[in-house]
């Protein structure tokens, strides 16, 4: 079976499963985890942040930090097909007491400097005002699309004028800086925290980092332990951890291959294929006769696993279990699935 569903099923590595067997541990919460700590500094270092802060997943990261920068009854402002806002099970609203403006980002889902200042809502006796914008590079649901450095200081720009803190969802930052050849330090520069996940692309088994300020981080420290997520002998998985923070280089590897599968599937009849930028690929079935969950169920049959992503859409996600051999071999499979 060749899994593209998603970059979250990669396995772990003998590297990794080495870490996790020598790490060294301590209770996290009493902030005496060796492998904890040196994971949260090399983290922070990897994006140019003061402080880092280990969670056990990338929607508890998005959380804590919507926690930490707003106030209860505030509007969040989010993009309108964001992680945050469609997967997160309204985790604004039901963790934080957050209510949710929605922002449309268009093609690329990121909202305009202008859509951010017209969405803001200033604080007065009626009403709780604007406490926090929410970005996310790359952008999930628009199939992997790498945001512009730019385009994110602008928007970023816009909210700080209007005294609004700004969090950025990086699930897959280390895509995206490989895809525009900018240091991820560089995408973070403009927001004041950013999350991103070393189960995904980097490929550790579990995991992601909170990252910001040390004011902010300490704060965070707090908000985890209340979601709980304040872990105790977490070296074992922090440990692999650290050996996910040395794959940001073979990340282009999956953007290759990613380009070759969307090549591959593009030329199949029926189905049209929009040009990834990263690991992500967008198959529209429409063209074929059929919809998403039941092409699924041919591919399945055929050897492939995807994720439907819409009523004719497909999501195939290639990751470091997948190499070129299985990409061709997928083009193939999903042709006779047909």
């Amino acid at each position: 079976m060749i899994d593209l569903r998603s970059d979250t099923v990669t396995t772990p590595d003998e590297a990794m499963r080495e870490a996790a067997a020598t790490a060294e541990v301590g209770d996290d919460v009493y902030g005496e985890d060796p492998t904890v700590n040196e994971l949260e500094r090399r983290a922070a270092e990897a994006v140019g942040t003061e402080a880092a802060l280990y969670v056990p997943t990338g929607t508890m990261g998005n959380q804590v930090a919507a926690r930490t920068h707003a106030e209860r009854g505030q509007e969040a402002l989010v993009e309108r097909e964001s992680h945050v806002y469609k997967w997160e099970l309204g985790g604004f609203a039901q963790l934080s007491g957050l209510q949710v403006r929605t922002l449309d980002g268009g093609d690329r889902g990121v909202p305009t400097p202008e859509q951010v200042r017209e969405g803001y809502v200033e604080e007065d006796l009626h009403r709780p005002g604007t406490g926090l914008l929410s970005l996310e590079n790359t952008h999930n649901s628009k199939g992997g699309v790498a945001i512009a450095p730019e385009k994110i200081d602008a928007a970023a720009e816009a909210a700080h004028d209007l005294g609004v803190p700004v969090h950025l969802d990086g699930a897959r930052l280390f895509n995206a800086a490989t895809a525009l050849d900018v240091p991820a330090a560089r995408i973070v520069e403009p927001v004041d925290s950013v999350m991103f996940c070393l189960s995904k692309g980097l490929g550790a088994p579990v995991g992601s980092m909170l990252a910001g300020s040390e004011a902010f981080v300490e704060r965070a420290r707090r908000n985890r332990k209340l979601f709980g997520g304040g872990m105790r002998q977490a070296g074992v998985i922090a440990g692999p951890g650290l050996e996910a923070l040395d794959n940001v280089d073979r990340l282009a590897d999956d953007h290759e291959n990613a380009r070759l599968l969307a090549e591959g599937l593009d030329a199949v009849d029926g189905l049209s294929v929009q040009p990834p930028e990263t690991n992500i690929v967008l198959v529209d079935v429409a063209g074929a006769g059929t919809d998403a969950e039941e092409f699924l169920s041919f591919c399945e049959t055929e050897g492939v696993l995807g994720s439907a992503f819409g009523e004719t859409t497909v999501r195939f996600c290639t990751h470091l279990d997948v190499d070129r051999g299985d990409v061709e071999a997928a083009v193939e499979r999903v042709g006779a699935a047909l």
